[in-house]
């Protein structure tokens, strides 16, 4: 991962940043050094620039091998450049690196935070940031919480149910695109389904949108409690909301939802043949909300 990032990194700053770059990585190797790498951290975007990387399909495909679901291609130069240098980082002392790492965190302004929180699915101790996510997963700058949901392996991997559970809650609360969030369907649970049926309700009664993906969490844990929300969303929803009860009922067992999924064929035979899915309802939804 190291030698792809570095390679991106290359063919994205000019020859003078990028021989700045690898004398200050040589030294952060060396010695591991919190102020080699405080100031370095700090410096860089005036190296580099903050335009969006070129990346190609093959570097994208590379990096998905080396990390499923880790994803880059929307990054700036300067966030790729800090994370890779974290990964020059000297871990071999486990006490220094955690340290050196945390109070990067404690001192970062906000494109710092972006580009740490983006890192830590390639950072070394994964068990180690784990209360820093959870704290991550509380802040109100939009930016920073897309780095810890969108296309970021960390949460799902590492975060106990309870914070994950908050993660989901979050992005529903602020509106953020779930369909990016690495292991969503895996990590559904039967605690997180009960939260957001609650939060249905509060939705409803303050008059709210409802994100239509919601129902994606609920669908395996449809049960006697909470089947009148999926039938009340087919037979007064939209199409998109309709569509949205059916994909849930096609994720449970439960007799009644496979009774109400019986009842559109069209539908069933399209959530079968997987040309209706929960990713291709999300491209309806942007797509909706962009032509309103």
């Amino acid at each position: 991962m190291e030698s792809l990032l570095a390679e991106i990194i290359k063919q994205n700053v000019n020859e003078e940043a990028w021989i700045w770059l690898e004398q200050r990585a040589a030294q952060l190797e060396q010695n591991g050094n919190a102020g080699t790498l405080n100031t370095t951290f700090a410096a860089i975007p005036r190296k580099t620039g903050k335009k969006i990387i070129d990346i190609s399909k093959e570097q994208e495909q590379a990096i998905g091998r080396q990390r499923e679901g880790f994803i880059i291609c929307d990054w700036t130069i300067d966030r790729l450049t800090r994370v890779w240098l974290l990964l020059k980082l000297n871990s071999s002392d486990k006490n220094n690196y955690i340290r050196v790492i945390e109070n990067l965190f404690l001192a970062a302004e906000m494109n710092e935070l972006i580009a740490l929180y983006s890192a830590l699915p390639l950072l070394a101790y994964p068990e180690a940031w784990k209360f820093r996510c959870t704290e991550g997963i509380r802040s109100n700058i939009g930016s920073v919480l897309e780095a810890i949901m969108y296309e970021n392996p960390y949460p799902a991997e590492q975060l106990d149910e309870p914070a994950w559970n908050q993660l989901i809650l979050k992005a529903f609360f602020t509106d953020k695109y779930v369909e990016r969030i690495i292991g969503l369907d895996k990590r559904a649970n039967r605690q997180l389904a009960n939260i957001l049926i609650d939060y249905v309700h509060e939705r409803r009664s303050a008059h709210r949108r409802i994100n239509p993906q919601l129902w994606r969490l609920t669908g395996k844990f449809i049960d006697d409690k909470n089947f009148s929300e999926i039938s009340n969303l087919f037979y007064n929803g939209d199409e998109i909301e309709k569509k949205a009860a059916l994909l849930a009922c096609a994720d449970s067992d439960y007799a009644n939802a496979t009774e109400l999924l019986n009842q559109s064929p069209e539908l069933k035979h399209a959530i079968e043949e997987k040309s209706l899915t929960w990713e291709k309802l999300a491209e309806e939804i942007r797509y909706a909300s962009l032509i309103k």
